[in-house]
């Protein structure tokens, strides 16, 4: 069985303030986007994991899809032994999500493969034992996020029309840096309430709080943001902590747009 995870991004993002359990609160609008992995399990003879496509750093041990594997075969003793194999194609640590989503698709993927029969709540509680972005990606549509990105309320929110143009420089944004960057507090906006206004009315109200810290670091940043409106973007912004940028487009981009930063762009909808 195949599945193939998606990547998300963040319309809006602000850190609301530090938890005692040490995470931070925070608030954004997670909308799903068509850049994918891909995902097989099958049943084999012992628990197995292998990538092909971009190289994933870090021991094997600590994929969130094997984590999922183990995480459900605690509660599900009967859980067969399993051979996965991700293709990855989702950069990493790159502000979009995938390894989450990945771990969120795992967990999807064996409930339905093995007739756990688990609810989507129950998905829910599970991918929040592996990540803060995790949850969203059970429920998978646009929403509203608060506590540590777990608490989700579905929003209305369609870009099916828009054209989707995301950037990624290679720059890895160490994620304990980038808070220490950040003075947590109420951001004084609505989130929900900017994003029911058109797309071209989200530059002077639509922003996260990483943004600024981490292009005063890395120049680069603000370039590529700044090269995505001048090449036509109606809105564009960092998504979550970095590194990469996404501008929304409401005609096709030039496919001369791939040339202009060098490859490292993703042009979907």
């Amino acid at each position: 069985m195949v599945v193939f995870p998606n990547c998300k991004i963040n319309l809006g993002l602000h850190i609301t303030g530090k938890r005692p359990d040490g995470f931070h609160s925070l608030e954004t609008v997670f909308y799903p986007v068509a850049l994918t992995d891909m995902l097989e399990i099958i049943t084999a003879d012992a628990v197995s994991f292998h990538s092909t496509g971009l190289t994933i750093p870090g021991a094997t041990e600590g994929n969130l899809c094997l984590k999922a594997y183990h995480l459900l075969k605690k509660d599900f003793p009967d859980l067969p032994p399993v051979q996965m194999h991700l293709h990855k194609n989702i950069p990493m640590g790159a502000g979009l999500g995938g390894g989450s989503a990945d771990g969120a698709f795992a967990l999807q993927l064996l409930n339905n493969k093995y007739k756990l029969e688990l609810s989507s709540e129950q998905l829910i509680a599970y991918a929040a034992q592996l990540g803060s972005d995790c949850p969203f990606f059970i429920l998978n549509q646009a929403c509203y996020a608060t506590g540590r990105g777990e608490i989700l309320q579905p929003v209305s929110l369609d870009l099916s029309s828009w054209q989707f143009v995301l950037v990624n420089p290679g720059i890895h944004v160490n994620t304990k840096w980038a808070f220490e960057q950040i003075t947590p507090g109420p951001s004084g906006k609505n989130l929900v309430s900017i994003i029911q206004s058109p797309v071209e009315e989200w530059k002077d109200s639509l922003s996260n709080d990483f943004e600024a810290p981490i292009a005063k670091a890395y120049p680069a940043i603000q370039e590529i943001k700044d090269q995505l409106y001048a090449l036509g973007a109606s809105y564009a912004a960092m998504s979550g902590s970095g590194s990469t940028l996404f501008g929304l487009f409401n005609k096709k981009p030039s496919p001369a747009i791939s040339e202009y930063f060098k490859g490292n762009v993703y042009i979907t909808s």
